[in-house]
């Protein structure tokens, strides 16, 4: 077991989780809805994110959500900050030690499709890793070679947009495409993403998925959009702004996060 893992049982308690949640930018008004809830700042866990991107929190919830037991990772750290793609791996090890068997994902995007407009929420199908770059190089059994398909649970998509649909949430699905950052993409790149497949794309999110899977967990993600992606409108776009527009996914999330951890 982790020296983090040990450290979260001292503290919050040996009771199993039932899930795992990691909070994008601009979103962790979700960890408000828990009770019972425990605080451990990340500085206390070792292998946790250090650093930081503003509009992500620094520390790890435990409490009940939707009568479940749940983590909650207030902020993840980006590949951009430090070139790691790994960067996630320590933290997502202790939440599967601690039980964790479901990784549910959040992150800000730019849509690159007009039936997502910013506000509207875009539950993920699938990835294109056009960054490149794989959390698992340098893993040395052959666990690494993690087969992809379906990574985005079917059952768990399945139970979200029923959520949705009692909640009257407008929610789509759409392929991801993973870029590096920080810096955003150029008219040129969204260009192509479009004619790759994609229906958004963001900095973050992948390498968590390929992780979950390597860890045996089942995994779901959900994009909060916050902007068109560069040349599709006239909107200014920047970290602030990603910030301010996911205020409104997040008050949808609010909803749709409890509910469907009801039903895991």
């Amino acid at each position: 077991m982790t020296k983090a893992s040990k450290t979260i049982r001292k503290i919050a308690g040996d009771q199993p989780i039932d899930a795992a949640i990691v909070l994008g930018s601009g979103l962790s008004a979700i960890g408000e809805l828990l009770t019972d809830k425990v605080t451990i700042p990340y500085s206390e866990l070792k292998g946790f994110p250090g650093g930081g991107v503003s509009g992500h929190g620094r520390d790890l919830l435990i409490g009940t959500m939707g009568g479940k037991r749940v983590a909650i990772l207030t902020g993840r750290e980006h590949y951009y900050e430090h070139g790691n793609a790994a960067a996630m791996r320590p933290a997502l090890e202790a939440m599967a030690e601690l039980g964790a068997k479901t990784l549910l994902l959040t992150n800000s995007a730019g849509s690159l499709d007009e039936r997502f407009q910013p506000g509207d929420l875009m539950l993920l199908s699938d990835h294109i890793n056009y960054a490149g770059m794989n959390p698992l190089i340098g893993e040395p059994t052959d666990r690494r070679f993690v087969n992809m398909v379906d990574c985005y649970d079917p059952a768990l998509r399945a139970k979200a947009h029923d959520v949705a649909d009692r909640f009257d949430i407008k929610l789509g699905e759409g392929i991801y495409l993973w870029y590096s950052g920080p810096s955003f993409e150029t008219v040129a790149e969204i260009q192509m993403a479009v004619r790759l497949g994609a229906n958004a794309v963001g900095m973050s999110t992948a390498p968590e998925v390929i992780l979950g899977r390597f860890l045996g967990m089942k995994v779901w993600a959900c994009s909060s959009i916050t902007n068109m992606g560069a040349g599709l409108s006239s909107e200014n776009i920047s970290h602030e702004h990603t910030k301010t527009m996911a205020v409104q996914g997040a008050a949808k999330l609010k909803q749709l996060i409890p509910a469907l951890v009801e039903e895991l």
